[in-house]
């Protein structure tokens, strides 16, 4: 037996255009866009009444870590737990990470993380961290792509003697996506910098969580982009930086794509809204909640973010939602290196940026769907698929009332983190129902997640020239030198 919703008397909104339209969702899938939505519901469809709202396409957060194991500790929310906070608050897909451990096999890390997210309420998919190279690395890669549907691999320029990429994994990891049809990414700090960094903060005798800045100063971010985007330029493969937290960082993006460079900028809400003066709070509790790296950087960053957003410089938003507790916080007590990196935000994502974005007018309506769920499919090659409502895309769908508020607390949010970053913020324009695979998830505040339903989304490899790729690659050939 079938199942139908028909969504009414809503202003339907994509990148491209919004306009006022039925949608009607059979078995999953949007059918119909349009006047004619009701005159094909079959019979016992349930009516969502939309008036005065906006439907959008539900939110797509490429950027999380579930479960994660680091830094000696695991995170308190699991793919259950965080995928129903994340439908909670409109989001109904999730590009999580698979992290192998150095010299692990990376197909088993995979199918690890895979067995974890069996589990998970929503929609899900995978990036692929390359931590260090061998053949069986690059043979893997080849096996991840073809067959497991993988078109992105994640390398931390970040985290020396643990998952650090030293200059030669990125070169071969980069030249390798390239052939792949992937593409990769990366986390942008110097990671040589930061040891010495945090090294010489302690030896002046600071040791709490407002070390934490002062080891990872914009400037570190902003050698790490430049060095990444050089690698891509020369071997002509396209490169997405994830969590661009400052100008230095931005302006690289900026200048490596007025050139003409393939390279895409992610942003967290957390930059956006929140400043470096939470590290110098006198509770260790309240600043180590908010040790996370890159770091929140001092306001001005914040409205380089903002433009580089509206300009279309920076193309996503994510949150790297990695909830540790406060007692897990606490193994940094007396060493703010030692602080578990990581915060949330998977549920608070598209009602801050909304409150602060649209509400503002910062953003359209349109720009806000293009930047928190259409940009990422597209660049992700998961679109029309996900990110955008027309007749045959996948019924993740969000009824957002623009005239709703709610007040951000822990002791309310769905997650299973003791601390929000966003605490007592108060914002208008929030979810009033969503929609995953075509079902309703959330109604009015009570979250219907059903655990293990989520699916694993493959996202196929880029429609790469491999003639025109090769004939880059020898033109990279040493020549002997003329004299």
């Amino acid at each position: 037996m079938s199942s139908a919703v028909l969504i009414r008397g809503g202003i339907v909104v994509n990148a491209d255009a919004e306009r006022k339209a039925d949608v009607l969702c059979v078995d999953g899938k949007i059918v119909v866009v349009g006047e004619q939505a009701a005159d094909l519901a079959p019979v016992g469809t349930q009516t969502l009444d939309a008036s005065g709202q906006y439907i959008v396409p539900g939110g797509i957060d490429p950027h999380t870590h579930m479960q994660l194991p680091f830094m000696g500790t695991v995170t308190v929310d699991d793919f259950y737990t965080g995928t129903a906070a994340a439908m909670a608050g409109g989001t109904t897909t999730i590009i999580d990470f698979v992290i192998p451990s150095p010299k692990q096999p990376v197909m088993e890390a995979y199918q690890t993380w895979r067995g974890w997210a069996e589990k998970a309420a929503s929609d899900y998919s995978f990036h692929v961290a390359i931590t260090w190279w061998s053949d069986q690395v690059r043979e893997d890669m080849g096996t991840l792509v073809r067959e497991e549907g993988v078109n992105s691999f994640k390398h931390f320029m970040a985290y020396k003697n643990a998952i650090m990429c030293d200059d030669e994994t990125l070169v071969n990891s980069f030249k390798r996506a390239l052939e792949l049809g992937a593409m990769p990414t990366v986390h942008a700090e110097n990671g040589e910098l930061v040891y010495l960094l945090q090294q010489e903060v302690a030896k002046m005798g600071i040791t709490g969580p407002e070390g934490h800045p002062l080891a990872r100063p914009p400037m570190v971010e902003g050698e790490a982009a430049n060095r990444a985007i050089a690698i891509a330029d020369v071997l002509g493969v396209p490169i997405y930086i994830v969590h661009v937290s400052c100008i230095e960082a931005a302006d690289a993006i900026s200048r490596a794509r007025a050139r003409g460079q393939r390279v895409y900028g992610e942003v967290l809400a957390g930059h956006l809204l929140i400043d470096d003066s939470v590290y110098r709070h006198p509770d260790f509790a309240f600043a180590a909640a908010h040790v996370m790296s890159p770091p929140f950087r001092p306001k001005g960053h914040q409205e380089a973010l903002w433009r580089g957003l509206q300009s279309g410089q920076l193309h996503t938003t994510a949150t790297d939602h990695c909830t540790f507790c406060a007692a897990q916080k606490a193994a940094g007590l007396d060493n703010f290196a030692k602080i578990p990196n990581g915060t949330g935000g998977v549920e608070e994502r598209m009602a801050v940026i909304w409150d602060a974005g649209v509400n503002t007018g910062r953003l359209t309506p349109s720009e806000f769907v293009a930047i928190t769920s259409a940009n990422t499919a597209k660049l992700f090659n998961i679109y029309p698929q996900k990110g955008c409502i027309q007749a045959g895309a996948d019924a993740d769908l969000v009824l957002w009332d623009p005239q709703g508020t709610r007040t951000i607390s822990a002791k309310t949010h769905h997650s299973q983190g003791d601390f929000n970053i966003f605490e007592g913020r108060t914002v208008q324009g929030i979810p009033s129902h969503t929609l995953s695979q075509g079902k309703v998830v959330w109604a009015h505040g009570d979250l219907r997640a059903e655990r293990g339903v989520g699916r694993y989304i493959k996202r196929p490899a880029f429609g790469v020239n491999f003639t025109a790729a090769q004939k880059r690659s020898e033109t990279l050939k040493p020549t002997a030198v003329q004299r």
